[in-house]
């Protein structure tokens, strides 16, 4: 159902999805890749974590994991 949104003014966005009437399609403007090793992104009260011996690999054959071409 098509709907009337009055003047907005946005000066900035820190993350998230900003939506406003209908939205057929919602697609990422930004990628990124992060890196970690074993129970190092856990969160809560009283974590307790035995990796034992671990590694990362951050060798990234492939160049492009998500490309974000024609989404401007």
């Amino acid at each position: 159902m098509p709907s009337i949104v009055g003047p907005i003014k946005i000066n900035s966005v820190g993350g998230g999805v900003i939506n406003f009437g209908d939205s057929f399609y919602l697609a990422p403007k930004s990628t990124s890749k992060t890196n970690t090793g074993s129970g190092s992104l856990n969160t809560g009260d009283f974590i307790n974590t035995n990796t034992g011996v671990n590694a990362t690999r951050t060798l990234d054959p492939d160049v492009n994991d998500q490309n974000v071409t024609a989404n401007a």
